[in-house]
């Protein structure tokens, strides 16, 4: 029997008794905590896995089918032109508006495709945040000069983050240059313009179920809100058609899940959640039965979920039980972070951008946080710092990022962003 090893094993089950032997069950901010964890996730559960991770995940999984691996070495690999990798990668941002959990399995897809770790973690930095909606709403409430820093901040970091990225494990990257620049050009694939109504359909229906009520109920943007389920119904008509024109589904094979989808958003249009989950069942279902890339499409994207699925879930429910939800606490009370981010010292603002990294915020959810945090004494420049780290990390994407990219390189995308915010918030309150 190896002792060394047992001790260890002795060591780990001992902590675990300790923990839950002093566990302070019955003191009402433990118990507070506990409530604010289950109700968080409940919350996710509700309102992200169905709409935006479910999604996510079958593009992640049409990006590792469908997507010739030379077309995304070719804009995003290691051998692709700088200039053109980081421009596609910095502002996709402007068409996905996702929070930073949604993002993983999209950057998961291309990564392992073989984009450059440059590219692609401008793209994992820029998906979150560089949100239209977010920067707008930034501006409107929270001021015109924070919502112009946010805006060019985060499209300035995506390429610092990357290039950044790149230069500290440029060898590795040597390392992919050399092997992608062996791989031979295959021939053939489907053509570019019915991959990219395939993508085009499907992007459309990540988007627009997920479009957010504005505050203002008028316009363009409250417009496209009323008119988001008629939109999302468009755009999953047009990912039927690519299924059974350019996958050669069988209509006979998606009729009866289409029907009961219809059907379902006819007769309960108030409760349009019902729909979706039957439509991304019926497509779980029409598609795993047949051959070839249907079925490699389906098993694709249920291997990006069982990976990233139950730590996203693990990590909000930590989140919550340490900061709650907004507008309650957990364990650690908000008057600790409003004293600290107070003034616009380098200490606070450091500290906003790592309470910004570990917190996790929704898409839009970061603005009216905010606007209570500066009512409560926050200094401008903390304010952006947390804009700027907040909506492209959180605990859970960390805890994900970790099993995608490795713990080295997870650590040196987090240190980047923390360090970029905080000076960026430090600049920024030193003149505003």
């Amino acid at each position: 029997m190896n002792w060394k090893h047992e001790w260890k094993t002795l060591a780990v089950l001992a902590a675990v008794f300790l923990a839950f032997f002093f566990l302070p069950v019955g003191t009402p901010r433990f118990d507070n905590a506990v409530f604010e964890a289950l109700h968080l996730t409940r919350w996710y559960a509700r309102e992200h896995v169905l709409l935006c991770l479910v999604p996510a995940f079958f593009i992640a999984g049409a990006i590792g089918v469908f997507v010739r691996q030379e077309s995304v070495m070719r804009y995003l690999g290691a051998r692709a032109k700088k200039t053109l990798a980081y421009a596609v990668a910095s502002v996709s941002g402007t068409i996905l508006a996702v929070c930073s959990c949604t993002v993983l399995p999209l950057f998961a897809g291309i990564y392992r495709m073989g984009a450059g770790l440059g590219p692609a973690t401008a793209f994992l930095y820029s998906g979150p945040a560089i949100n239209v909606l977010a920067i707008i709403l930034t501006a409107r409430i929270l001021g015109f000069e924070l919502g112009v820093a946010r805006a060019v901040g985060a499209v300035f970091f995506s390429v610092l983050i990357g290039l950044s990225m790149h230069l500290l494990f440029h060898k590795e990257e040597q390392a992919k240059f050399e092997a992608q620049a062996a791989m031979a050009e295959p021939d053939g694939g489907r053509p570019l313009s019915q991959t990219a109504v395939y993508f085009a359909s499907m992007v459309g229906i990540l988007v627009f179920a997920n479009w957010g009520k504005p505050d203002v109920q008028q316009g363009l943007w409250y417009t496209i809100y009323k008119l988001k389920w008629p939109i999302t119904s468009a755009f999953g008509l047009l990912l039927l058609y690519c299924l059974v024109r350019y996958l050669r589904v069988p209509l006979a094979r998606l009729a009866p899940p289409a029907v009961v989808t219809a059907a379902l958003a006819l007769a309960l249009p108030h409760l349009p959640l019902l729909a979706f989950a039957a439509g991304a069942v019926g497509l779980s279902w029409a598609i795993s039965g047949q051959e070839g890339e249907p079925t490699h499409w389906m098993e694709t994207s249920w291997g990006y979920a069982k990976q990233i699925l139950p730590l996203l879930l693990a990590g909000v429910l930590v989140a919550g039980l340490l900061l709650g939800r907004p507008g309650h606490e957990g364990l650690i009370p908000n008057e600790w972070v409003q004293a600290a981010v107070g003034g616009n010292s380098l200490r606070a603002n450091l500290l906003a951008s790592v309470a910004g990294a570990f917190m996790y915020f929704a898409t839009l959810t970061e603005v009216p946080i905010l606007q209570g945090l500066i009512g409560s004494g926050m200094g401008k420049g903390p304010a952006l710092a947390l804009l700027l780290a907040g909506p492209a990390l959180s605990l859970p994407s960390m805890l994900v990022l970790g099993t995608i990219m490795g713990a080295k390189k997870t650590v040196a995308f987090v240190s980047l962003v923390v360090v970029y915010s905080t000076l960026a918030g430090w600049v920024f309150g030193t003149f505003f």
